[in-house]
């Protein structure tokens, strides 16, 4: 396996999970690839009057379940096999948070800090003019991801309405309020991977309000868990990090500072009242608990042994290599899975569309208590799995999703 590679690394854990479960080959040859991928060309009118093409992915994974769902990526580094695999991720998400979506994604090779507004506007039209065709609220309905907005799905959404002729506020999630959107949708992602940390503590016998965290990634996943883990813990957060860097302050860092440090500069580096520390070396403070919001791959078999933390929330998408999973599951780390930790946005863009089909919308407290009780249902579901089976929390959140899909195409006779 190219250990770099998203997509073997998600195929690698079905195929573990297919051996816990006993699965026959015809369906994990059903399960191992989407079932539709979409790569087109992107032409933009750019501000100095050329014209630039750029290059654009959707992926429908599985929707055995109901239609796909999954968000829009618009990132330099952007790769066909990192969409499949946010695919499959969120095919597994929907499943086993128990909502009636199946998986897809979708992204754009391109970086947005090198954009105008207008550029970014006409860059996430065309998209959809070239996309349009294969996604609808019965299809697949699209959400923001990394260095998407929900200004960029407002934009899409009007394109997509215009292209069918009607107003589509249910085409896409994550859109500002007043256009179809969810209260309680921009913080749900982190507020999700709250419910989970807080239940983990209690299986771990952990005091929160006593506690040490570490947030790897200071976008807009780390910097909400970073206020939160404050307001609704006490929690002290001694350390976050960005693309450029980590900042550490072993007293606390002052959040509301750090954010308006990062506004002003783009980065969190030099902070006031802080050191400047490495990326991989906010992973191996000597913390209780390490929350990861950054991207794929951060945590390898080089670094999970240094790991001290004793809860490991991925509240990034594939943080974690098959390889570090076994290092760290062997050390008695308690791994809260991508899939379950980061769930809460896919659940609260679910509730956006309920909300979307019959025009009637919820309050942020409706939206909140909704989200903490599918989560906190989900968590001890995969904890029971994992003891079952004697499987790490990963294996066990596999086996939980992968049983209602497959159980779902026996029902439908695909296999």
């Amino acid at each position: 396996m190219d250990k770099n590679n998203p997509f073997e690394m998600a195929q690698e854990q079905l195929y573990a999970c297919a051996k816990v479960l006993d699965l026959d080959d015809d369906v994990v040859g059903m399960l191992e690839n989407p079932m539709q991928q979409v790569q087109v060309s992107v032409p933009v009118k750019m501000d100095d009057g050329t014209t630039k093409v750029f290059q654009g992915f959707r992926v429908m994974y599985n929707n055995v379940l109901g239609p796909a769902k999954g968000g829009i990526r618009f990132h330099p580094e952007e790769t066909v096999d990192t969409v499949k695999a946010l695919a499959a991720w969120m095919t597994w998400k929907c499943a086993l948070l128990d909502v009636p979506l199946g998986g897809g994604k979708g992204g754009i090779i391109c970086n947005t800090k090198e954009l105008s507004e207008g550029e970014l506007e006409r860059l996430s039209r065309s998209y959809m003019d070239r996309v349009w065709k294969f996604i609808g609220p019965d299809v697949d309905v699209p959400a923001p991801d990394v260095y998407t907005t929900p200004q960029i799905m407002a934009w899409m959404m009007d394109e997509y309405s215009k292209l069918s002729g009607k107003n589509q506020f249910g085409i896409l999630t994550g859109k500002p309020l007043n256009v179809g959107g969810s209260a309680g949708r921009g913080d749900a992602t982190a507020m999700g991977g709250m419910y989970t940390i807080r239940e983990a503590a209690k299986e771990l016998g952990m005091d929160l309000s006593q506690t040490k965290i570490a947030i790897q990634g200071f976008g807009n996943a780390g910097s909400f868990a970073a206020t939160l883990s404050q307001e609704l813990f006490g929690a002290t957060v001694v350390a976050v990090s960005d693309s450029k860097g980590g900042i550490y302050n072993p007293d606390g860092l002052d959040i509301e500072a750090v954010i308006e440090h990062k506004k002003e500069t783009r980065s969190v580096i030099n902070a006031p009242n802080t050191r400047t520390i490495t990326n991989n070396e906010v992973l191996e403070l000597d913390v209780d608990i390490i929350i990861a919001a950054a991207l794929e791959n951060a945590i390898t078999k080089e670094n999970a042994g240094n790991i001290k933390a004793k809860i490991l929330a991925e509240l990034a998408n594939g943080p974690t290599t098959p390889e570090a999973d076994e290092i760290l599951y062997k050390n008695g780390v308690h791994v809260i899975p991508d899939f379950l930790c980061n769930a809460g946005g896919v659940t609260a863009s679910y509730f956006e569309m309920v909300q979307n089909m019959y025009m009637y919308y919820w309050t942020a407290e409706e939206v909140y208590a909704r989200l903490d009780q599918k989560m906190t249902k989900a968590y001890h579901e995969v904890l029971y799995a994992s003891k079952n089976h004697n499987v790490n929390m990963r294996m066990g959140a596999y086996a939980v999703a992968v049983t209602r899909v497959v159980e779902a195409m026996k029902i439908r006779g695909w296999v």
